[in-house]
């Protein structure tokens, strides 16, 4: 066991705007909508870095053509060459970090900034065309995840799901105690866990407001085991939260597994009078990338991240019945809205952008990971076929244990091959060493890696090359080239 740490549409449309608000708006829009020269339904995997790159295209149309309809298995349009877009052309490897955001979404986003702009909690035309439309979107996002629509709460990311989720399970069990002294809530998780779940826990056991265990994964799976988790379970446990799929590594945990033997484990403990334990998943990398449903999951609780899905940087948590089947409880006090759960006045625009984004991933999710599936196997053939099998490690492959599609972490052996300075050289690549969130320490190797049984010396070699709906073979090609490339130069600096 891992150490605990101590420490309708209203009646007639809606009014119009003011000109200067919708200008303001398709500017916006037009900045949301990834990169230049994406048409309608397409993403390109490739990006021009010339200076022009970062800046609103002139000679936009006041509204984008509209795209066709999304059919169930439609294979990705293929994306432009990098030989064909010129010399400042890059290759986008990095989709776990984050995803462009899709033409339709961002369209979606425009629309609503010029035509949704009331407040949706007003009770004239306007404010209903907005309401109406946050309606739609969370009917969008229960249908991605096997959802009912009041079982979807919109927060500002995936960050605030999973501390409202973390707030709601210590709150719930010292409420649910009897006698003048609770006991202290404890909280079980992963050793792999995104900040937003291991840093508010290391927090709380700071200020002796909880205590946490965090179950090292196995070295030979790259998972948590369910045993090891439930063998952290204690009396006082009000909590088990496991993501869906590793952001690093792309293992997929066994959740499901893990649901039934949590809903076994809390019948006994009602016998014996002790509190449930929740049961928390964050499905961020997972979505958009495989199938995801809250009925086979089993979860009380999961975390939606639409920025990993080609959506807006806003989020939403799934609670399995509100308030009644699994509790929640607010992190912020204000209005009404979300019923209460999450007031603020809602952000209309980028909440209409994610439900579009839940619209394509319902659609044709079976389609996009089959087309990463088939690059990422792509890639992995060639970096072996370039560098040798006995010169690639992949660091991702675990035996019995499945992976995200898109995803593949390896490392090229040798001296001074360091995943930073290997990525430092590259002129067309941009991936990273490993989460995004701790690019800025790639100098060490990933405490991920490490957990997982790699050794130091390989790990600190380590790249996360993730790729997308829109990547194709080309731009492996052209990413293996660099790399080849780059690890040349590196050599000719190291060798005596």
């Amino acid at each position: 066991m891992a150490p605990v740490l101590s420490h309708s549409h209203g009646p007639g449309p809606a009014p119009a705007p003011p000109t200067a608000l919708t200008d303001t708006a398709r500017g916006a829009a037009r900045g949301l909508c990834g990169a230049r020269g994406a048409g309608p339904g397409r993403a390109a995997a490739i990006l021009d870095w010339g200076s022009a790159a970062t800046s609103a295209p002139s000679g936009t149309a006041s509204r984008a053509p509209e795209p066709p309809p999304a059919r169930r298995n439609r294979a990705p349009d293929p994306a432009p060459s990098a030989e064909a877009r010129g010399n400042g052309a890059r290759v986008y490897l990095d989709h776990n970090a984050t995803t462009p955001l899709a033409p339709e979404a961002a369209q979606a986003v425009q629309d609503a900034l010029s035509q949704a702009w009331g407040n949706p909690s007003s009770a004239h035309p306007a404010g209903r065309k907005a309401k109406e439309l946050i309606g739609r979107a969370r009917e969008s996002l229960a249908q991605m995840v096997g959802a009912r629509p009041e079982d979807i709460v919109f927060t500002s990311g995936g960050t605030e799901a999973n501390n409202m989720v973390i707030h709601t399970a210590r709150r719930h069990f010292l409420e649910s105690q009897t006698g003048d002294s609770p006991g202290t809530p404890h909280i079980v998780t992963s050793s792999v866990e995104h900040d937003s779940i291991r840093l508010p826990l290391e927090q709380l056991g700071k200020d002796s407001l909880a205590e946490a265990t965090f179950v090292p994964v196995s070295p030979q799976s790259g998972r948590a085991e369910v045993d090891d988790v439930l063998a952290a379970i204690r009396p006082n446990t009000c909590l088990v939260s496991l993501m869906l799929a590793n952001n690093e590594t792309g293992v997929i945990m066994p959740v499901a597994e893990l649901s039934q033997r949590v809903r076994a484990l809390n019948q006994r403990r009602a016998g014996q009078g002790l509190p449930r334990v929740l049961l928390h998943t964050d499905a961020a990398q997972m979505i958009g990338k495989g199938r995801v449903d809250v009925q086979e999951l089993g979860v009380d609780y999961l975390t939606i991240v639409g920025h990993k899905f080609y959506g807006p940087r806003i989020g939403a948590l799934y609670v399995h019945g509100p308030g009644s089947t699994a509790p929640l409880h607010p992190l912020l006090f204000g209005g009404g809205q979300e019923r209460s759960f999450r007031p603020g006045t809602e952000n209309t625009p980028m909440i209409a952008g994610l439900g579009q984004a839940a619209e394509l991933v319902s659609k044709n999710w079976e389609a996009y990971e089959a087309h990463m599936r088939d690059v990422r196997d792509y890639l992995e053939a060639r970096l072996e076929a370039s560098f040798g099998k006995e010169r690639i490690h992949f660091n991702s492959r675990f035996k019995g244990s499945k992976r995200l599609c898109n995803t593949s972490n390896f490392s090229i052996l040798g001296p001074g091959l360091q995943g930073h300075r290997v990525l430092a050289h590259c002129k067309v690549l941009l991936a990273s060493v490993g989460a995004a969130c701790h690019s800025d320490k790639g100098e060490r190797p990933s405490p991920i890696l490490l957990g997982c049984g790699i050794p130091p010396a390989v790990a600190q070699n380590a790249l996360r090359l993730s790729v997308g709906r829109h990547t194709s073979r080309a731009d492996v090609d052209l990413a293996v080239q660099d790399l080849l490339q780059a690890v040349a130069q590196l050599e000719q600096h190291h060798a005596p």
